[in-house]
C-alpha cells in the first residue's frame, strides 16, 4: 500500500507544480488564484472519487488509496480538510463543522505565522554567525 501512496503522491506533486506554475503565468495577479484553484479542483476531485469508490466497487482499495492519499494528497490536502467537513455536515453535526473549519483556518494561519517568524528569527541568527 506504502507504494501506491507514494506513487500518486509523486503524481500529485508534479500535477501540482505544473499546475500550479501555468495557472500562475497567465493569471497576472498577485493573487493566489493558483493555490485556489488547486485546493477547489483537488477538493472536487477528492469528493468525486472518493464518493464513487465507496459507493462501488470497481476501485480498489490500492487504488482508491492510491488516487485519495497519494494522488489528491500530494496535489492538495485543502481537499481533505473540504471532505472531512463535508461528512460532518452530511452526519449532521454542524457544531463540529463549524469547529472544524474554524480551528484548520485560524490555527493553520496562526501555525503559518510562526512559521515564518521561526524563519527570520533563523536568518537573522545565520547572518550574526
Amino acid at each position: 500500500m506504502i507504494w501506491y501512496v507514494a506513487l500518486g503522491s509523486a503524481i500529485g506533486g508534479v500535477a501540482r507544480y505544473l499546475v500550479g506554475g501555468w495557472v500562475q503565468l497567465r493569471s497576472g495577479t498577485t493573487f493566489p488564484v493558483q493555490t485556489l484553484l488547486i485546493n477547489v479542483s483537488g477538493s472536487f476531485l477528492l469528493g468525486l472519487v472518493q464518493r464513487y469508490a465507496l459507493e462501488t466497487t470497481s476501485l480498489s482499495p490500492e487504488v482508491r488509496t492510491m488516487l485519495t492519499i497519494g494522488v489528491l494528497g500530494g496535489y492538495t490536502t485543502f481537499s481533505t480538510f473540504s471532505y472531512e467537513t463535508l461528512r460532518l455536515v452530511e452526519d449532521g453535526d454542524w457544531r463540529r463543522a463549524s469547529a472544524y473549519i474554524l480551528l484548520s483556518v485560524v490555527l493553520s494561519i496562526a501555525a503559518a505565522l510562526v512559521g515564518v517568524a521561526a524563519a527570520r528569527e533563523l536568518l537573522a541568527l545565520r547572518r550574526r554567525i
